[in-house]
């Protein structure tokens, strides 16, 4: 691993938070992704699946997490499953973790290979009423690939078809939502190395540089600072380009007088940032990026002012749609007849709708779409992002600015507060 090892205290308390929520005389069984090939000999850069990471820490492939909390014997209440090293193949693809190195990182004592597990699963099965299962449920990406868990699930109802199966999912969303105080700590280290990685392209940005440039000056900076990578892929786009929401083409050149649009952030231990600002290619604002940067900049601070315990986010983002509105009937980009034939009942399609494409906030956590719930109140220990946007097909213009906030008992904290956010400070910075 690039990054420090984390406290295993971290995924101890998440172990226990879940096993609480557990029916009696039940087991859970989380299991790890796939590896996937490109093609010939070769498969993608491995990712954990992000629930067993929560739960575990580990980022091994061929991993398994078995939560047994109503066992006899105390050794098998928690049993983490590796595959067993072996010296030849470690010459070819490194080393696999001992068992002392995965209690080390998880705080599980008992580990058991993979190649030994079948017959002592059949003994803990039997013995058990109800079995957790895991796949990925997120509202925003149905997942129809017959992944590592869709098979598992097949495999366990064929074998044991009298049991009462149920869904950890529902435990999960609820739980991965609020983030221990030791998780926003690592959370924070992803934005402060994101943070570096502002300040370094704002330093480097000029006319005629490529936005692949920019870039691979993010990469550097991630790395350096023992980040595992992007948590995403980063958003370089200038001029109109970034007016498209998910552009990662990031090969066209900036050109004097456009701004940047740069969505990025930093995976810092499997946790991630995400951060959105917009940059004149030149240095310069001008007036009119200036007094449309500002409306978007305004939009941000209110949605600060809104984010408090209580609220949920469906409510949030209709309050941030009617200020939308307001402030742009107020600079002209709205006319009253656009507002007053709207349809109200339907964000999505409200006239400042026609500025504003997108969502104003989403959870964020290990996924930089974390779990959550939008029809329920909020809660101290949601970790949330603020990104009002604006985009005019006229103007060829697209802004976004995005910072990371941690809902609090009487408000939230902003963990980029010392960004560089405002006009004069960009313009500042960049003329260093």
């Amino acid at each position: 691993m690039k990054h420090e090892q984390l406290d295993q205290r971290i995924f101890i308390t998440n172990r226990q938070r879940f096993t609480a929520k557990m029916l009696p005389n039940s087991l859970a069984i989380f299991n790890s992704n796939d590896e996937v090939p490109t093609g010939a000999d070769a498969i993608y850069t491995f990712s954990q699946n992000t629930d067993l990471y929560w739960l575990t820490g580990i980022e091994q492939e061929d991993t398994q997490l078995i939560l047994n909390p109503s066992h006899p014997d105390e050794r098998f209440r928690e049993v983490l499953v590796l595959v067993r090293p072996n010296p030849i193949m470690e010459k070819w693809i490194g080393y696999r973790l001992t068992k002392e190195k995965a209690t080390a990182i998880s705080g599980i004592k008992t580990i058991i290979w993979l190649d030994s597990i079948d017959s002592r699963l059949i003994a803990w099965i039997h013995g058990t009423e109800h079995i957790y299962l895991n796949t990925i449920e997120h509202d925003r990406k149905p997942n129809h690939l017959p992944t590592r868990d869709y098979r598992y699930i097949a495999e366990l109802k064929e074998k044991y078809p009298l049991h009462h199966y149920l869904r950890s999912q529902p435990i999960l969303k609820h739980l991965r939502s609020i983030k221990q105080p030791k998780e926003i700590a690592v959370m924070q280290i992803a934005v402060d190395i994101t943070n570096k990685a502002f300040k370094r392209v704002m330093q480097f940005v000029k006319p005629g540089v490529f936005e692949f440039e920019i870039q691979a000056e993010i990469n550097h900076e991630f790395l350096i600072n023992r980040a595992k990578g992007e948590a995403y892929n980063s958003i370089i786009a200038s001029g109109d380009n970034a007016r498209i929401l998910h552009y990662v083409d990031n090969d066209q050149a900036c050109k004097d007088g456009d701004l940047i649009l740069m969505d990025f952030g930093a995976n810092y231990a499997g946790y991630a940032a995400d951060l959105s600002r917009t940059i004149p290619v030149n240095g310069k604002f001008t007036d009119r990026q200036k007094k449309l940067y500002n409306i978007v900049l305004h939009m941000l601070n209110h949605a600060k002012k809104l984010l408090k315990p209580g609220i949920t986010i469906n409510e949030y983002h209709d309050l941030m749609g009617d200020e939308f509105t307001r402030i742009y009937l107020e600079n002209g980009l709205l006319t009253q007849a656009e507002v007053d034939n709207e349809d109200k009942t339907e964000n999505a399609t409200r006239a400042y709708r026609k500025y504003t494409y997108h969502g104003i906030s989403h959870f964020l956590g290990i996924n930089v779409h974390d779990y959550g719930f939008f029809d329920e109140p909020i809660k101290p220990g949601m970790v949330f992002t603020i990104e009002p946007g604006f985009y005019s097909e006229a103007e060829n213009i697209g802004i976004r600015i995005e910072n990371n906030i941690v809902i609090t008992e009487d408000g939230n904290d902003d963990l980029f507060k010392d960004v560089p956010i405002t006009v004069e400070e960009i313009e500042a910075y960049m003329a260093k």
